[in-house]
């Protein structure tokens, strides 16, 4: 192991061995041993009781933080031209069709999201090696294929994110920045987990929250207090 940095016993200093955090408390640490001369993302990491290799117990849906997430989306919309206009006038970075279908065939991918239209899925189907191994397929269920692209553009726009659980049933998401005040951070966190929840599989069985860690792009993890939330 390497040495540690000044920062980094800082931090080690401030964190209290064992302790498990509220929401609250764990933001107000949070900001305290972050310090990153960058904005760093506030993540959050739940380890869930289910089996993701049962179709029935995937976890996979989309929350819309309070707050937003703090960063800036690129949003590009792929839809027919009687709808281009609207996904514009919504905030859209890049609207089109075909000439997004050829950038995208070329390697291009210098977006975070990509909102489509049901009738358009069959052009895009083909494009599913490229954009699936990077998180940009449109889906159904993430509201990312969407008769009203508009309206999918705002709320992503506003702070809307799809997760899903992952192969070890941990779901991982950056909700926020640690510029965020506490209340704001903690609020985030709170409309996430309360997602989670109202998703949870009615075939997983004994305890479907296992552990909640926060933590910033560059801090430990701090462990919440999971009996104060699954209510």
């Amino acid at each position: 192991m390497g040495k540690l940095t000044k920062n980094q016993k800082l931090a080690l200093e401030k964190i209290e061995a064992g302790k498990v955090y509220t929401l609250k408390e764990a933001a107000a640490k949070i900001k305290e041993i972050t310090f990153t001369k960058f904005d760093a993302s506030f993540d959050i990491d739940v380890r869930l009781g289910v089996d993701p290799r049962k179709a029935n117990q995937m976890v996979r849906g989309v929350v819309a933080l309070p707050h937003g997430t703090g960063k800036e989306v690129r949003v590009l919309v792929l839809c027919t031209a009687d709808a281009e206009a609207a996904a514009k006038e919504a905030g859209a970075d890049y609207v089109g069709l075909d000439e997004y279908i050829e950038k995208i065939k070329g390697g291009w991918t210098d977006v975070d999201v990509i909102i489509t239209q049901p009738a358009i899925m069959g052009k895009i189907g083909a494009l599913g090696r490229i954009l699936g191994p990077r998180g940009l397929m449109p889906n159904p269920k993430s509201g990312t294929v969407t008769p009203d692209v508009a309206k999918a553009v705002k709320e992503v726009k506003q702070g809307k994110i799809d997760f899903k659980v992952d192969k070890n049933g941990i779901v991982h998401a950056s909700i926020g920045k640690v510029s965020f005040t506490e209340d704001q951070m903690a609020d985030n966190a709170r409309e996430f987990i309360n997602t989670l929840i109202k998703l949870k599989p009615a075939t997983a069985k004994g305890t479907y929250l296992k552990s909640i860690y926060l933590s910033s792009t560059m801090s430990r993890g701090l462990k919440i207090d999971t009996k104060s939330l699954e209510q």
